[in-house]
């Protein structure tokens, strides 16, 4: 009867993890954003329909929408956003989102707010397409 040691387990363990040449190799998150439609609802109720290709999560889409929002207040005057809702749906690798928020001149009651003028350096600094 042979009588195996768990350091050579260890060793024929790591052995065969390493001779798979076939593994995938990471991918690199490359998103092409197809564009931002937006619509004024009513008076600072603001509708903002996004696209986009090579999300990895519905998080990418969110992120296009907060972008857009962002800047959109800063055009009409406003510092401040309130998020209200997201939808975000996939159909054969094209991505949407349709997010409603409302743009205000102060900081909005909620705990969805964002700071504007932040949120669109953030933009900027990950290189996400605004308004």
């Amino acid at each position: 009867m042979a009588v195996i040691f768990p350091a050579a387990l260890i060793l024929v363990g790591g052995l065969s993890a390493c001779a798979s040449p076939e593994e995938p190799e990471a991918t690199r998150f490359a998103p092409v954003y197809e564009g931002i439609n937006t619509a004024l609802l009513d008076g600072d109720l603001v509708k903002f329909d996004v696209t986009m290709r090579g999300a990895r999560t519905p998080s990418d889409v969110e992120d296009y929408a907060r972008c857009a929002a962002a800047q959109y207040a800063l055009i009409r005057g406003y510092g401040f956003a309130r998020h209200l809702r997201t939808n975000v749906t996939e159909e054969g690798g094209l991505w949407a989102g349709d997010a409603v928020y409302t743009i205000s001149p102060a900081l909005p009651r909620g705990v969805r707010t964002i700071d504007a003028e932040v949120v669109v350096a953030s933009c900027v600094e990950n290189g996400i397409p605004m308004v």
